[in-house]
């Protein structure tokens, strides 16, 4: 549910990620033997997803759960509180796996699945969750990570029986010495999850910067989309730009 429904346009629609759940967690964690246990909690001003709020601008708490393996595989669940409406309810679940695993020095592929699930939502109002197919490719040189992501969802009922490509890119640089971390970040959506632009596609961006104390980590970053506004702040406070701030604790 990362897109409006055509029939509450000016109304959330819910749907999973930036913290991007639908990949292997970067935290050390709790190992035993070849199993490790990563995760956290995040709280943000505004919960977004892939340039959209769906939260209309309200806090969102955010907390994530992944047991991976040594041979790279990976399973994991991630939730947020959303802005409620009928068919989606108050909250979103992610439940996630995969495989990841480093190809080259520095290089590392991470292909998952993604089911999105909206348990609060009454189902008289029609269907809300849906899969998506989630791969990534990231290289690592000094402090600078290069990353792209390509991810699909297939025609399913919930997306009105049409399918949705993503496309994205990011980049992120550790400034040596400080805890801190510059990043950006540039996406296409086409497709069912479109349905707030014109022509079903759009583009989002943001730019940002983090800093980690121990398993603290605070950030803020800028985020916007092309997607036209309407005049009416109702509405287009879901995609104009805005200025989110986090806090997560992980381990």
């Amino acid at each position: 549910m990362k897109f409006l429904s055509k029939t509450c346009l000016g109304v959330l629609l819910a749907a999973s990620a930036v913290s991007t759940p639908a990949f292997a967690q970067d935290e050390e964690g709790v190992s035993a033997g070849p199993i490790t246990v990563s995760g956290g909690v995040e709280i943000v001003s505004d919960y977004r997803f892939r340039g959209v709020s769906l939260t209309g601008g309200d806090i969102a708490v955010q907390p994530t759960i992944t047991v991976s393996h040594d041979s790279g595989l990976y399973v994991g669940a991630w939730g947020s509180n959303l802005e409620d409406t009928p068919t989606y309810g108050k909250t979103e679940i992610d439940l996630y796996g995969g495989y990841a695993t480093e190809i080259a020095p520095g290089t590392e592929i991470d292909v998952g699945l993604t089911y999105y699930a909206y348990p609060g939502g009454d189902k008289a109002a029609g269907p809300a969750d849906y899969f998506e197919v989630i791969g990534k490719l990231s290289h690592t040189l000094g402090p600078v990570e290069a990353t792209g992501t390509v991810g699909y969802s297939w025609d399913q009922a919930s997306l009105g029986s049409d399918d949705n490509l993503y496309l994205g890119v990011g980049l992120s640089a550790g400034i040596p010495t400080t805890p801190v971390t510059l990043s950006a970040q540039a996406g296409y959506t086409d497709g069912a999850l479109g349905a707030l632009a014109p022509g079903g596609s759009y583009w989002d961006w943001s730019i940002g910067a983090s800093a980690s104390f121990g398993p603290i980590t605070a950030g803020v970053k800028y985020v916007d989309t092309d997607i036209p506004t309407t005049g009416v702040k109702a509405v287009d406070k879901y995609f104009d730009s805005g200025v989110i701030f986090s806090l997560g604790f992980s381990f």
